[in-house]
């Protein structure tokens, strides 16, 4: 099973564009097709980062909701190094968060952020994310 992390602006468009790749790759990870992990650090950003006021058109109850499955599908993580590879230091939480889970792939909507991957984890989209695993569906 492919091994994910998912960067906040992932999750934030996943609930904002349900139909966008954003949500596929959120939905993946609700029917197990893909695993993904957090640490509590990061699953505070995400909190923080969809009730902000900006978000405000968005229901509390689907916020909740978008919190509640991830709380329940993602696999928690104790990173046990504290990195600054990133110029944002923020990003720096999710590579950290990569490499404690030994994740495949980093999920962003903001790559100049990140290395193209870091040690064996590969940094890309959501789309590049859902094409991955429909080839991986039709054997390809």
């Amino acid at each position: 099973m492919i091994r994910a992390v998912l960067d906040t602006n992932v999750i934030v468009s996943a609930v904002l564009t349900r139909g966008g790749a954003e949500a596929h790759a959120l939905d993946l990870a609700a029917v197990r097709k893909i695993q993904i992990y957090a640490t509590p650090a990061i699953l505070n950003e995400y909190e923080e980062a969809l009730r902000r006021s900006k978000f405000r058109r968005v229901s509390p109850k689907v916020v909740d909701g978008a919190l509640e499955l991830i709380r329940r599908v993602a696999i928690q993580v104790n990173p046990t190094e504290t990195l600054t590879v990133s110029t944002d230091e923020s990003d720096n939480r999710f590579l950290e968060c990569a490499e404690a889970a030994d994740a495949d792939y980093l999920v962003t909507g903001n790559r100049r952020h990140f290395p193209a991957h870091w040690k064996k984890c590969m940094v890309i989209g959501a789309r590049e994310l859902v094409e991955l695993l429909i080839d991986a569906e039709r054997g390809e």
